[in-house]
C-alpha cells in the first residue's frame, strides 16, 4: 500500500510517500481501507517532532473508510461498515489497522468525505463549547482563527448554543467565512488591534471565554481580554508554544482560569466518544452544521496539504485522497 512516511522531523520535504506492507491485525482490530483522510495542524506538530513519536512512522490522526477485516474477538465492527474515527496514528495511507473502540458508524446519508472532515476537528469544536466551558446564552466567547478547520465549526456551535462570538481572522475573505458561520463580530487582527477592539465590542467588560489554537502570537492579549474569572482554553500552537509563566500571573489578571484540554480526554470512554460523534453527525444530517471543505489534494500530495496549512492560506478543512 502507498503511506505517508515521516523517517525524521523537519520540513515538508521530509514527507516521503513509501510502499509499506499492509498493516497485521491483533485481536481487537479492524483493517480499515481509507476513502478520506483528515490533514490537521496535529499532523504538522508530528512531521516536527513539536509532538515526537517513534521514527520511522505513517502521519496522520483522522480518516473515513470501508472495513475490510477484522481481528478476532471483534464485535463493534464487521467486513463492509463505513467508519470514521479520529485519535489513530497512521492515516496517510491506503490501508489502517485501528482498534475496534475507535470506530464510529458513518450514516448513509454522510459522505466519506464528511466523516474525514468531521471526527477530529468536529469533535474538538464539541467538547470545547459543551463541556470544557460549557456555554451559555449569557456568554461572550472569543474565537481566534476563527476560519480554520476548528474555528468554522467551533463559531457554530457557540451560536447553537445561544453565545455571543468575536472572532479573530487574518483576512477579508476569512471574516466572510466567520460572519458566514454567525460570528457576531469579526475582528481582522492583521489590521486591527484583537485586543482593543474587542474591548471596545464588549464595552471594556472583557470576554467569558477565550478558545486559542493559536499559542504564543495570541497569548498575552487572550489574557487581558478575559473578565474576571473568565477562562483562557488553549487547544493549539499554530504560531508557537505559549512561553513558561507564573501562575501568579492568572491572579494579576482577575484570578483566571487556565486549561489545556486534547480530544483524547474527552472521548476517553465508548459511551463519550459516541455521544460527541453522533451529535455531530446528526447536526451535519439537519443542516445544523455546515463543513466548509477547503480543498481534496491527492495522497501523494501531502506536501501541498502542509503547506497550505502552515502558510495559513486554509479556510475550513483539508482533505487527503488515497
Amino acid at each position: 500500500m502507498r503511506a505517508i512516511v515521516v523517517e525524521k522531523y523537519g520540513g515538508v520535504g521530509e514527507l516521503k510517500c513509501q510502499e509499506r506492507p499492509v498493516p497485521p491485525l491483533k485481536a481487537n482490530e479492524a483493517l480499515v481501507r481509507l476513502h478520506a483522510i483528515g490533514v490537521n495542524y496535529i499532523d504538522i506538530y508530528h512531521r516536527t517532532g513539536l509532538y515526537p513519536q517513534t521514527l520511522p512512522f505513517i502521519l496522520g490522526m483522522e480518516g473515513a473508510g470501508i472495513v475490510e477485516d477484522v481481528g478476532e474477538n471483534v464485535t463493534l465492527v464487521k467486513k463492509g461498515d463505513r467508519v470514521a474515527y479520529t485519535g489513530r496514528l497512521g492515516t496517510y495511507a491506503e490501508y489502517h489497522a485501528v482498534p475496534e473502540a475507535q470506530l464510529v458508524q458513518l450514516p448513509q446519508s454522510l459522505s466519506f468525505e464528511q466523516g474525514a472532515a468531521a471526527m477530529l476537528q468536529g469533535m474538538t469544536a464539541h467538547y470545547l463549547a459543551t463541556t470544557t466551558y460549557p456555554l451559555k446564552q449569557t456568554d461572550t466567547a472569543l474565537i481566534h482563527a476563527a476560519a480554520g478547520g476548528v474555528g468554522l465549526l467551533l463559531v457554530q456551535l457557540a451560536k447553537m448554543r445561544g453565545a455571543r462570538v468575536i472572532a479573530t481572522v487574518s483576512t477579508e475573505e476569512k471574516a466572510a467565512q466567520a460572519k458566514k458561520a454567525g460570528a457576531d463580530e469579526v475582528i481582522i487582527y492583521s489590521t486591527q488591534d484583537f485586543v482593543s477592539e474587542t474591548r471596545r465590542l464588549t464595552a471594556n467588560e472583557g470576554v467569558d471565554v477565550v478558545y486559542d489554537s493559536v499559542g504564543r502570537d495570541t497569548f498575552e492579549g487572550s489574557l487581558s481580554v478575559l473578565k474576571p474569572r473568565g477562562m483562557f482554553v488553549s487547544f493549539g500552537n499554530a504560531s508557537g508554544l505559549i512561553p513558561p509563566f507564573s501562575p501568579l500571573l492568572l491572579s494579576q489578571r482577575g484570578s483566571l482560569f487556565m486549561t489545556r484540554p486534547a480530544l483524547a480526554h474527552y472521548t476517553a470512554s465508548r459511551e463519550e466518544l459516541l455521544w460527541r460523534a453522533h451529535e455531530i453527525f446528526s447536526w451535519i444530517q439537519n443542516g445544523a452544521l455546515k463543513l466548509f471543505i477547503y480543498a481534496r489534494l491527492p495522497l501523494t500530495q501531502a506536501k501541498d496539504a502542509h503547506q497550505l496549512l502552515e502558510e495559513r492560506k486554509t479556510i475550513g478543512k483539508v482533505l487527503l485522497e488515497p
